[in-house]
């Protein structure tokens, strides 16, 4: 049984219109809205306004797969969009993106992540994560792991 014509055109309108993502998983593409198809991140620790470090956190050890919703508690969160200090976070240098939140719904955007550590913003080696805001209001990410240990996501509650 074949997809209709007509729903088959707007799957592949969704996916070049960049609101749709395809991923593989056990050599199988998958293609869904990332907005209704994430994993939750809850994580305290990831908090802006964490300053313990009796335990370091490293996100380069996650086999990070798909999108990603930051919640801190009950409450929807976001990768901060500041240079965060080091040593927050839950780890030694906290990664943030180095542009705004997109604002239009529905688009996925690519942004630059980077480090705080040694007095500098951007320490080692950035990368890109994919980012969307969702039609509730919230962003889901398409995360990748750092270069090195210790470096972990910076979440806040408000834009950073």
């Amino acid at each position: 049984m074949g997809v209709p014509g007509g729903l088959l055109l707007l799957l592949i309108l969704q996916i070049f219109t960049g609101s749709m993502d395809c991923i593989n998983n056990n050599g199988l593409a998958r293609c869904a809205d990332p907005c209704d198809n994430y994993t939750v991140l809850n994580d305290d620790w990831r908090s802006v306004n964490n300053t313990m470090n009796n335990i370091i956190h490293c996100d380069r050890n996650i086999n990070w797969q798909g999108w990603y919703r930051l919640f801190l508690g009950q409450t929807s969160a976001h990768i901060a969009e500041r240079c965060v200090e080091e040593n927050r976070c839950g780890t030694h240098a906290p990664l943030f993106i180095t542009q705004s939140h997109p604002t239009q719904s529905g688009e996925i955007v690519a942004r630059t992540v980077c480090n705080a550590w040694s007095n500098s913003c951007c320490r080692f080696r950035s990368h890109t994560i994919h980012v969307k805001l969702c039609y509730g209001n919230y962003y889901v990410y398409k995360l990748v792991a750092p270069s090195v240990c210790n470096l972990a996501y910076c979440a806040g509650i408000v834009p950073f």
